[in-house]
């Protein structure tokens, strides 16, 4: 597809010049495990019936001013992660004076194109998501960029806003930092519910798991600089980004198609707890990535009773003994673990395998969420080697498409996937109680893995 893409301006902003000392904000266990290059990508699609020159006049200028406001409640974000060699401890600094880089774009591609959920080439979507600034060296301490922004009109049609971050916050910290933005540049008053909550004593490291993480964060970080230093974080021009949707109609009926099964399974004991739409769509889209990657012969086909392993964060807020506010600012959340061989996840009841599997995980989390979280970080680095892992970002309770900057709801949201065996997930924004399921494929795996995804609803109607 033939487009131009021209950046208009490159500015750096700030929190509001003298609001704000130096400051350092500590990490705790929950963060430990996402340290390092992992960042996140994200946009957000709104319709905007203007021309380039309505944008940079009459809203740029407010969208700066809210934004430098937003970063004094978030500075954090504004600042660096500090990473020094052991023994000290990684932590967040925020110097008087930091910015964070804002770009403004214009893109003539169709709004029409990106907010469609047909396979888009990923190198289109590149040129929306905002760059962080590189990472650097200082006397042996990583210095790592948290925050970039950018917004790219898309002429007499729509408005991206995209956010790049690291992974010192998780996804409800950095939603609330885009809606306490939205909030403030339409003028609107329910800020408090946004803003960050900063104490670091409410998170009570009873079980001694921090030490353990920082061990094995410390044999992490000697391989640093190869790694990050020279990541360039190259795309393949053969890679499209696709949503698949479950609507509210269908994830009820896959429920009551996996219950059906489930009977059958164990004489019924293996009858799933916790069969949410977030349970359904997993187990669902698990199985037909399965059912796909053993398609394209991507998968061992000698060893069908060869174990994979489907990983999803789990929001710890609302599941520790003690209380930890909605609006605390970092990360905090358990690793979950599910798992099941090749060979019943590609049979005929495999959605409904795959629904108990994540179940369990989900009775362990219930059970003791912070069980065996001094392994999260060896328990990935063991399945990222075994290269038969699906992984989550995302959820459909989060709340994406309810950042409204006066614009009207997001007409999109993508979340831009940086590998092929991850999956985001969001709630769907044309009908309540729908799933939005993104994924990242070659061109000719993507076509593989639709079609099974659209058999296979076929199958339970």
């Amino acid at each position: 597809m033939a487009y131009t893409h021209m950046v208009l301006e490159n500015c750096q902003v700030s929190p509001p010049q003298g609001s704000l000392p130096t400051a350092s904000l500590p990490l705790t266990f929950f963060d430990i495990p996402w340290l390092g290059d992992l960042h996140v990508k994200r946009l957000y699609f709104y319709e905007f019936p203007h021309p380039t020159h309505h944008f940079t006049q009459t809203i740029l200028p407010t969208l700066k001013n809210s934004l430098s406001l937003t970063l004094h409640h978030f500075f954090p974000l504004v600042g660096n992660l500090m990473c020094p060699p052991p023994p000290t401890k990684p932590y967040i600094l925020y110097n008087n004076g930091d910015s964070i880089p804002l770009t403004i774009a214009e893109c003539t591609i169709n709004f029409n194109h990106f907010i469609s959920n047909h396979p888009r080439d990923i190198i289109e979507f590149d040129q929306l998501v905002p760059k962080l600034p590189p990472i650097h060296i200082s006397n042996e301490t990583f210095v790592i960029p948290l925050l970039a922004l950018q917004v790219t009109i898309l002429p007499n049609s729509g408005i991206c806003i995209g956010i790049t971050y690291r992974h010192v916050v998780d996804g409800l910290t950095s939603i609330h930092f885009m809606k306490l933005w939205a909030s403030i540049f339409s003028g609107k008053t329910c800020l408090e519910k946004f803003l960050p909550h900063y104490d670091r004593d409410v998170i009570k490291d009873t079980n001694g798991v921090e030490a353990v993480l920082l061990d094995e964060y410390f044999r992490m970080r000697s391989s640093w600089k190869d790694f990050i230093l020279g990541n360039t974080n190259a795309l393949s021009i053969d890679h499209v980004q696709a949503k698949f949707v479950l609507n509210r109609s269908q994830i009820e009926m896959l429920k009551k198609w996996i219950f059906s099964q489930c009977k059958n399974i164990d004489n019924g004991s293996s009858l799933p707890k916790h069969l949410s739409r977030f349970v359904v769509t997993c187990a669902f889209t698990w199985v037909c990535f399965i059912k796909a990657q053993d398609k394209i012969g991507a998968l061992n086909s000698s060893d069908v009773d060869e174990v994979h392993y489907f990983v999803f964060p789990a929001d710890c807020r609302d599941r520790l003994e003690y209380p930890v506010p909605k609006t605390y600012f970092g990360n905090c959340l358990a690793l979950c673990v599910s798992e099941a061989k090749k060979s019943e996840l590609v049979a005929t009841n495999g959605v409904a395998v795959a629904a108990t599997a994540i179940d369990k995980a989900i009775s362990k989390l219930q059970s003791g969420p912070l069980k065996g979280a001094e392994r999260w970080i060896s328990d990935l680095m063991n399945l990222l080697k075994l290269g038969r892992m699906c992984t989550v970002t995302g959820s459909p309770s989060l709340g994406f498409y309810e950042t409204d900057f006066g614009w009207g709801s997001p007409k999109k949201v993508e979340m831009v996937n940086q590998q092929t065996k991850n999956i985001s997930l969001s709630e769907c924004g044309d009908e309540k109680g729908g799933v939005e399921v993104g994924l990242m494929q070659t061109k000719s795996a993507m076509d593989t893995f639709s079609s099974i995804f659209e058999q296979s609803l076929n199958f339970l109607n």
